[in-house]
């Protein structure tokens, strides 16, 4: 791992695809709203404007030729069928988010999504009370793939973006993160490496959080998990005095 990456005082997830398995029931829902238009959606539009976007960008992307009404109705169909579908955790998260918090070391969320959908996840999970900061795609007039959602994040804990780990599953993701000069971990796709994660992850089951006698706190990523890499370990820096404070 490179010396020169500062130490990291807060670690920054991405929702979709990163705390839950919710790739399934972004795609259907996307393909039947296309369906009641007869607009086809290709795998490339699947990877530019679905995946890590904020549904804005989609509708201006993909449906922009139909009336505004209707607009409003994909709109709509998305939100509901993202509110009301069930789940799957990413397998160790809830425990990587709980050991952080323990050990004082800021947690935020910094998503395209909704704020009603993260309040669900973050309680699903269990985690919502560990949650310092949350970014949520009305908080930014730019959206990922610009840096604004991972900038603002930081600036709320009071760190520079150089202080925060984020863990991302797309490319729009991932560019966000970079651009804003963070420590990018790539989920589950080894071709994040091209967008400028530094190491890719299948999930979170390899990731230990370990505090040491000489009050150090480690982050490490182990041999055989970090995909195509060796063993990894990044330190952190605790926060002198903790609060949980959410920022809204």
């Amino acid at each position: 791992m490179n010396n020169h990456i500062p130490k990291i005082a807060a670690v920054l997830f991405d929702m979709d695809g990163v705390l839950i398995d919710s790739n399934a029931v972004i795609e259907r829902a996307w393909l039947e709203a296309a369906q009641m238009y007869s607009i086809t959606i290709s795998e490339q539009d699947m990877l530019h404007h679905i995946h890590g976007q904020p549904g804005p960008h989609t509708i201006r992307a993909l449906f922009a030729d139909l009336p505004i009404d209707d607009q409003q109705k994909v709109q709509a169909h998305i939100i509901d069928c993202e509110n009301t579908a069930t789940y799957d955790p990413i397998p160790g998260v809830a425990q990587l988010i709980t050991s952080l918090h323990a050990v004082n070391i800021h947690v935020g969320i910094v998503t395209s999504g909704w704020r009603e959908k993260v309040d669900r996840v973050t309680s699903m999970l269990g985690v919502d009370k560990y949650i310092s900061v949350i970014v949520e795609r009305d908080n930014v007039s730019r959206g990922k793939p610009f840096p604004d959602p991972y900038i603002l994040a930081a600036q709320r804990l009071h760190l520079s973006s150089e202080q925060t780990l984020v863990f991302e599953d797309s490319r729009s993701g991932v560019t966000s993160a970079v651009a804003a000069g963070a420590f990018c971990v790539g989920i589950g796709n080894t071709e994040l490496v091209e967008c400028g994660a530094k190491l890719t992850i299948p999930d979170f089951t390899g990731v230990n959080v370990s505090s040491h006698s000489n009050g150090e706190i480690t982050i490490t990523f182990n041999a055989n998990h970090a995909l195509g890499m060796e063993k990894s370990t990044i330190a952190c820096i605790p926060s002198k005095k903790y609060q949980k404070e959410i920022i809204r």
